[in-house]
C-alpha cells in the first residue's frame, strides 16, 4: 500500500457513483484521510452533481480494509488507476475501473495485446482457429486477452500458452472465484506460465449475470485489437465488439465465424456474420493481425491446426466434453 493508503479501495466501494465519478475522486484526493474528511457538498462539487444520499464513510473504510486483508491473505495484488503500473490503454477508456485486482504479472505496457473471444458453444472449426490464431500471436510475442469461459475463450488462452506467451484472463468475479470451476486448472496454468488473472471486483466476489458485460469492456480496453472468432446474435462477445468500436480498437471477425458450411447447421455464427457485414475486418489467420500492426510474422511457424480439424483433446476440454 502506498502513501494514498486505502483511498482507491474506498473509492471503488462507494455506491451510486459512476466509473467516471470515481476516477474524478481518485484525481482530486491524495489520501484516505482526505476522503474521510470530505463533506457531502465537497464530494458533490468534485463530481458536479447532487447525491441522493451520503454514505457511511466508516462502513466504507471497513469494506476497504476487508478487501485489502483478503487480498493480502490470498496472495492477490491490486493496482489503482493512478499507479504507474496500471495498464496504459485501459486508463484511456471512458469507464476504467478505479482498482484492478490481479494474480500473476500485469502485461508488459510496451507490447500490444490482442483480445480473442467468442461463443461458449463453438464449432470445431472455430475452436481450432481460435487456438491457432492465439498460438501464432504468442509465437510473435503477443499476449492474448480473453475471459476464461469455456469454448473460444479457453481455446484462446491454451493456444497463446502453446505459442509461448503470457496470456491474460479477465474475470467477471473476484480473482479467487474462478468460474467455471472446470477452468481452475487452466487459470493455474496461466499463472504458472507468467500470465495474469485480472478482475475489477474485490476478493470473494461471486460472478453475477451483470458482471460479465462489465468485464468485457476491460477485455477490449486492455487490447489494441479484438478478434471475435464465432458468436451468435445474442452473445457476450458482441458486447465486447461494441466496446471495441467505442474504444477505437481494431476489430476483426475470424474467417471461421463467417463460413457457412453445410455441416455446421447446429452452430450459430449469425452474430459474427453480421459484424462482418457491418464492416469488421476478416482475419483468416494471425498474419492478418500481425500485418496490420506491422509486426514481423514469425519465419519459423509452429504447426497450425487445419481449419477442418475435428474435436481434439484440447477442444473437448475447453467445451467440457469427455471424449
Amino acid at each position: 500500500m502506498d502513501e494514498r493508503g486505502l483511498l482507491c479501495l474506498m473509492i471503488a466501494r462507494l455506491p451510486e457513483l459512476s466509473y467516471q465519478e470515481k476516477i474524478a475522486l481518485c484525481e482530486s484526493l491524495d489520501t484516505e484521510d482526505g476522503l474521510i474528511r470530505q463533506s457531502q457538498s465537497g464530494i458533490e462539487e468534485i463530481i458536479n452533481r447532487q447525491l441522493r444520499s451520503f454514505w457511511d464513510i466508516t462502513a466504507i473504510r471497513r469494506l476497504a480494509e476487508q478487501d485489502e486483508h483478503r487480498a493480502r491473505q490470498r496472495g492477490i495484488q491490486w493496482v489503482s488507476w493512478q499507479s504507474p503500473e496500471y495498464p496504459p490503454l485501459l486508463r484511456e477508456i471512458y469507464d476504467p475501473p478505479p482498482v484492478l485486482f490481479f494474480r500473476g504479472r500485469l502485461p508488459n505496457p510496451n507490447r500490444p495485446l490482442a483480445a480473442v473471444v467468442g461463443t461458449r458453444r463453438p464449432s470445431p472449426q472455430a475452436s481450432a482457429q481460435a487456438f491457432d490464431i492465439a498460438k501464432v500471436l504468442g509465437y510473435a510475442g503477443i499476449s492474448v486477452v480473453s475471459g476464461l469461459a469455456i469454448g473460444i475463450d479457453a481455446m484462446s488462452h491454451r493456444g497463446n500458452i502453446e505459442g509461448g506467451a503470457s496470456t491474460i484472463a479477465v474475470l467477471g468475479s473476484g480473482v479467487d472465484e474462478v468460474y467455471p470451476a472446470m477452468n481452475r486448472p487452466l487459470a493455474k496454468r496461466i499463472l504458472e506460465t507468467g500470465g495474469a488473472v485480472i478482475a475489477e471486483y474485490p476478493p470473494g466476489t461471486s460472478p453475477r449475470k451483470w458482471t460479465y458485460p462489465a468485464r468485457n469492456r476491460i477485455i477490449s480496453g486492455l487490447s489494441r485489437g479484438v478478434v471475435i472468432v464465432e458468436a451468435p446474435e445474442k452473445s457476450g462477445a458482441l458486447i465486447t465488439a461494441r466496446f471495441a468500436i467505442g474504444q477505437n480498437r481494431d476489430l476483426w471477425v475470424a474467417s471461421a465465424g463467417v463460413r457457412a458450411d453445410e455441416g455446421r447447421r447446429m452452430y450459430d455464427w449469425r452474430g459474427t456474420t453480421a459484424l462482418a457485414a457491418d464492416g469488421a475486418g476478416i482475419a483468416y489467420s494471425a498474419d492478418d493481425i500481425l500485418g496490420a500492426w506491422n509486426i514481423e510474422i514469425p519465419p519459423a511457424r509452429p504447426e497450425q491446426i487445419p481449419a477442418g480439424v475435428g474435436l481434439t483433446a484440447a477442444i473437448a476440454e475447453s467445451l467440457g466434453v469427455k471424449l
